[in-house]
């Protein structure tokens, strides 16, 4: 008898061994370019069902905010968990010339340490047969086949990381988890977001005869609602239109990753995110700390999250690095700034933090932090105006719209006041839970003293105790302009001599 109970409690030890050794697939989505434009967000002009069904299967975040609005800084501090501002990556495509970055002792990237835990680590679309864009492998934006030879597809098969750190790119097993054998994958689904959008009004409608194509219709310019700031101007109506077609076109892709899994077998063992890396590429928007530019979408889905649950407590995109780790069972590093918001003993965050700094070969330094109720923005260069000249914007069709308005002095004046003055106030303070467009500084508002002085002391704080690398040194930007430079890019070229004047001016 005491031999088969011996068995019997053998085997049930067994299955819960083996049980606990069950761990989830991970699985991010991670999108270019795109703000919270989704209906389960409120957006009524379009409709999102994968996103939507994401969100009513799992954990809607309503409060989640980028600690910087631009790729590679974002990027690089959502995959080691930490501020960009505190491993020294916070300047946009930085790193990329002679002078390098590299990570500080006990900063690992999240892929790093789930390889070594033994997951199969990729990078890519989601699918077997489809780009970051939702077209064949191979084509050109026309949908016209390329002659690619085996190693430039295989090359284009990898998604998008553009980190401004030194990584060893065999933190990733590959593109995708199809030949994983038995281990359990970490998958980072790279999407061309909001960028599948483009410069050009051409290029835009060429959007909307896709969209056509795919999903049946095209986003209707003359419905789209545009932010009290930005005019009523054909092109930016249309490119609006466009930016809402590109996120239909990602809710698709998203969708046919998520019955890949199903028909796999892997959705109820898989932990999916879904975020982008920042907000909407505008004016006001991309590159800025406004709502715009930094709130972003953030839906959790898998094993033991709270099905159709709506959190509004303030997280940061960092978080989901913590996250991850924790529900791969890796310990959570002591130096990760990302906090797991899961954990039974979760405290929600007070503020959230976000800075801005160069961009290509425009320099600026921009601070933030928001609490629950405001949004404190420090502009450490006020003497420069809010749209900057930098070649990346100034091509597009929006910002050439805008700035031809403005020379001809029809622009609404809002959108003269918050885009073209010359100068900024060194103080920005929103009420944003009211003022949701954030048009309404109260920095010198006699009212509202005491909530400017305490959002300036936390900041001040933060900045502190985050060991915030502030601005960059000329040589590091000499080194990345001299990447710049090999483009022959005229327009570049005064850019950057005029950064310097402006630096040597003190403006």
């Amino acid at each position: 008898m005491k031999k088969y109970l011996f068995l019997l409690l053998s085997l049930f030890t067994l299955l819960q061994v083996s049980k606990a050794a069950v761990r989830p697939n991970i699985l991010w989505f991670v999108v270019d370019d795109m703000s919270a434009h989704f209906s389960c967000y409120g957006e009524t002009l379009i409709q999102t069902p994968a996103v939507d069904k994401l969100a009513s299967e799992g954990t809607k975040f309503t409060r989640a905010y980028v600690t910087a609005p631009v790729c590679s800084t974002c990027r690089s501090a959502l995959i080691t968990g930490m501020y960009q501002t505190t491993i020294g990556s916070h300047h946009h495509r930085s790193g990329r010339g002679q002078l390098k970055i590299h990570l500080p002792e006990g900063v690992a990237p999240v892929p790093s340490l789930l390889q070594k835990a033994g997951y199969y680590t990729c990078i890519g679309s989601g699918l077997p047969d489809l780009d970051y864009r939702g077209m064949p492998y191979g084509t050109g934006k026309a949908g016209k086949k390329k002659n690619n030879n085996a190693a430039s597809n295989l090359k284009g098969r990898l998604g998008k990381t553009d980190y401004n750190f030194e990584w060893d790119a065999a933190m990733y097993d590959s593109h995708d988890w199809a030949d994983r054998g038995d281990k359990p994958f970490f998958m980072q689904v790279q999407l061309h977001g909001g960028k599948l959008r483009a410069d050009t009004v051409e290029a835009n409608r060429a959007l909307a005869a896709r969209a056509r194509a795919e999903l049946g219709s095209a986003t209707d310019p003359q419905k789209v609602i545009l932010p009290p700031y930005y005019p009523r101007d054909p092109v930016l109506l249309e490119d609006w239109a466009a930016y809402l077609d590109s996120v239909r076109l990602t809710d698709l892709h998203v969708g046919r990753v998520i019955a890949r899994l199903e028909k796999e077998g892997q959705l109820d063992n898989t932990l999916i995110i879904f975020m982008t890396d920042h907000g909407i590429s505008h004016a006001r928007g991309k590159q800025f700390l406004y709502d715009e530019g930094t709130r972003i979408p953030f839906v959790v889905r898998g094993p033991t999250i709270p099905k159709a649950a709506v959190r509004s407590d303030l997280i940061q995109q960092i978080d989901m690095a913590a996250l991850s780790l924790a529900a791969a069972g890796i310990p959570i590093p002591e130096m990760m700034q990302g906090r797991d918001i899961f954990a039974n003993d979760y405290r929600p965050r007070e503020a959230a933090f976000s800075a801005r700094d160069r961009c290509d070969e425009t320099i600026e330094r921009l601070r933030s932090v928001r609490s629950d109720r405001f949004l404190y923005i420090r502009n450490f260069f006020p003497n420069r105006p809010h749209l900057q000249p930098n070649a990346y914007k100034d091509h597009k069709a929006i910002v050439i719209a805008l700035r031809a308005a403005h020379e001809a002095g029809t622009l609404p004046s809002v959108s003269e006041e918050l885009l073209f003055n010359p100068t900024r106030p060194k103080e920005e303070l929103y009420e944003y839970v009211n003022d949701r467009w954030q048009i309404t500084n109260l920095a010198a508002n006699p009212e509202f003293k005491t909530q400017l002085e305490s959002h300036r002391s936390q900041l001040d704080e933060w900045i502190a105790s985050s060991q915030d690398k502030g601005f960059e040194s000329e040589a590091m930007y000499d080194s990345d302009m001299a990447e710049y430079l090999k483009k022959d890019n005229p327009e570049v070229q005064r850019n950057i001599a005029l950064m310097k004047q402006w630096a040597k001016e003190g403006k």
